[in-house]
């Protein structure tokens, strides 16, 4: 099977052993040295019609108990929940609360043996994000049994590994978090690995660069369902202002910087905060969890969702399971209803604001973004 180190602990991972090592790794990128398809144009999912006895798609939004990518889940559960143009379910691997990573438990609609009970004819999408097991055969076997009934397969971010390793994209074009482009090359030569597209769709299997790629994947997905007057509705009521596949790989690399920063964070654990994200009932997901990832991913705060109740049901329906706040530490407002497509550089803000500039950029570095103006300035 293929690896199973995901985006979200790629910066850790390079931290200790750059630190063990002595040694950073270049500004080069990972992986320059293989060779990379491109793809012409942009191209929408093909979707069958739904099946039998369904006025609309069902979309199942998988997530692994024990390890999965916060924004890989979240974003496309709450945005095709919002848009209303499919029926939407969140099926884990297992019963039990589902662990998301760096932050966050939810609880799963029903795990994967239960939904093949109530819907034998499978999903017509599945959405696969990173997980930290990706080689679980059951979990394989799973995904193929999908694919062969017929739903179109959507990688988000490292869920490419997943699908990999499931068989299904041995001779097709495809992408993914642009520090595993490398690695995926090497393990999938047979596979076209394309740069420079947020999104790549080749015959029933969509894939997608890193994490924040969740956002204009999932907005494509609701125009292929519903057409384009459906997916701009929906990208105003999110603040999004595009949801194309354009996208700019060379601005993604890892440098002796971000290393040095992360293992300085990191070693300095007397400075490490708790971040409180407060929820209530009807509390936007989607936002909480771009916030949640963001903050956890400085190396100096871990986000944690709180409440008196022990969970908290979002506002398209997702169940968040919660802790008591405490005092000390470090409280964020509610995220604003319905603007994830501004969340991220909000949080991006906040976070420069408490850390550093720098610690901003790492954390973008990670999530596969471009942080607006602090890019153009930095072109300027």
């Amino acid at each position: 099977m293929l690896e199973k180190a995901s985006s979200h602990s790629w910066l850790l991972i390079l931290a200790l052993l750059a630190v063990a090592a002595g040694c950073t790794p270049s500004t080069s990128h990972v992986g320059r040295a293989q060779a990379y398809s491109s793809v012409p144009r942009e191209t929408l999912p093909q979707l069958a019609a739904p099946k039998a006895g369904r006025a609309r798609p069902l979309v199942v939004v998988l997530a692994d108990n024990a390890g999965t990518e916060t924004t890989d889940f979240v974003i496309p559960y709450g945005v095709l929940k919002e848009s209303g143009v499919a029926d939407v379910l969140s099926v884990s691997t297992g019963p039990g609360a589902v662990t998301l990573v760096p932050a966050l438990r939810i609880r799963a609609d029903m795990p994967m043996a239960e939904f093949d009970a109530a819907h034998p004819a499978g999903a017509d999408i599945l959405i696969v994000p990173a997980m930290q097991r990706n080689d679980d055969p059951a979990l394989l076997r799973w995904v193929r049994a999908q694919s062969d009934k017929g739903a179109l397969v959507v990688a988000i971010c490292e869920g490419a590994w997943v699908v990999a390793n499931a068989g299904l994209l041995e001779g097709r074009s495809a992408t993914s978090h642009w520090l595993a482009l490398g690695r995926l090359a090497k393990a999938l030569p047979a596979t076209r690995w394309v740069r420079d597209h947020r999104w790549v769709v080749d015959g029933p299997v969509m894939t997608t660069t890193g994490v924040s790629a969740s956002l204009p994947a999932s907005l494509a997905l609701v125009e292929a369902i519903a057409g384009r007057p459906a997916a701009q509705r929906t990208a105003d009521r999110l603040g999004l202002a595009s949801w194309t596949s354009e996208h700019d790989s060379a601005a993604f690399a890892l440098t002796a910087g971000h290393v040095a920063l992360a293992a300085t964070h990191w070693l300095a654990r007397w400075r490490h905060e708790t971040i409180e994200i407060p929820v209530d009932a009807g509390f936007d997901e989607t936002s909480t969890a771009l916030q949640a990832d963001a903050w956890s991913r400085t190396f100096r705060s871990q986000a944690r969702a709180t409440h008196a109740g022990g969970a908290a049901r979002s506002r398209r329906g997702l169940v968040v399971e919660t802790h008591t706040a405490s005092a000390g530490s470090l409280t964020l407002p509610a995220a604003p209803a319905t603007q994830a497509g501004i969340a991220l550089d909000t949080t991006l803000q906040d976070i420069a604001a408490r850390y550093g500039e720098s610690t901003a950029d790492l954390v973008a570095l990670g999530l596969e973004h471009r942080r607006g103006n602090r890019d153009r300035d930095r072109r300027e």
